[in-house]
């Protein structure tokens, strides 16, 4: 499994992690990534994973890097400690490698949440601070609200279907030392094995790469998502073969050709 360097921290994660929103696999898909080198788990107090994310690293936390969030519904300054402490009872752990705010919300000042997630670094409660589904301009608020701990990464959604985040955000990212987490980077599976609701020319061009590289279709859409220099994938799979495949995502690189053909073709 490939690493990249979260944020500018010197903490080195792996380019392919284990998501869990929508979970359903239990413990052995997460061990199985786990023993694979996808030591990266992101979940959050509104999955309802973080006490299975609990389970299945019991007995090996020290290996695992744990990123959770805090829900956009609770950004007061005593509500975020609050949620912290709970999602460390749900984890059964005593500190988050990486606590992000879920989703920005006007409804609560900027400076009382980013207060509150300093404090949780301050107290040892978490390692870093990180947020999800933030723009360029609440990533400015957010970062000029930290008086000494930075932002290190942004949890967006970013697929071969959906780029958005390439004009403005993934470069703000990059230029400011910000991991980007892409979620949904199968597009809910539209990108695996048996593409759908795509045209025919992207699965067309999908399908040759695949062919060609020996590589399923999944692995060729993790890859592309990870050959961005700060992007980090964050597949969920609920079996262990998906798991396995997945994580056979890292490790070789598309060539820059392929990565032009998919970039023309999406």
């Amino acid at each position: 499994m490939e690493l990249k360097e979260l944020g500018n921290t010197g903490v080195m994660i792996p380019e392919i992690g284990l998501g869990t929103w929508r979970y359903r696999g239990g413990v052995e898909p997460l061990q199985k990534g786990i023993e694979l080198g996808a030591t990266l788990i992101d979940t959050a107090e509104g999955y309802g994973t973080e006490e299975i994310v609990g389970k299945a690293v019991k007995g090996m936390r020290d290996r695992v890097f744990i990123a959770t969030k805090v829900s956009g519904r609770r950004l007061g300054y005593d509500d975020v400690l609050r949620a912290a402490e709970g999602s460390l009872s749900e984890l059964g752990t005593d500190y988050i490698d990486l606590y992000q705010v879920h989703w920005p919300n006007s409804s609560y000042p900027m400076k009382e949440t980013m207060r509150a997630m300093e404090a949780l670094v301050e107290r040892g409660i978490a390692r870093f601070i990180g947020v999800s589904n933030f723009g360029n301009d609440e990533l400015r608020e957010a970062s000029a609200a930290l008086r000494h701990v930075p932002i290190v990464s942004n949890q967006v959604l970013y697929n071969l279907n959906e780029r958005g985040i390439e004009k403005d955000l993934l470069p703000y990212c990059l230029a400011n030392g910000i991991t980007v987490l892409a979620y949904t980077p199968l597009d809910d599976g539209n990108l695996a094995s048996k593409p759908r609701f795509m045209s025919s020319k992207r699965i067309r061009v999908l399908e040759e790469i695949s062919r060609e590289t020996g590589k399923t279709t999944a692995q060729v859409a993790l890859n592309w998502c990870t050959s961005r220099e700060n992007v980090i994938a964050i597949p969920k799979s609920d079996s262990v073969e998906r798991t396995v495949e997945n994580c056979g995502a890292s490790g070789w690189r598309l060539p820059d050709s392929d990565i032009a053909r998919l970039d023309s073709a999406f």
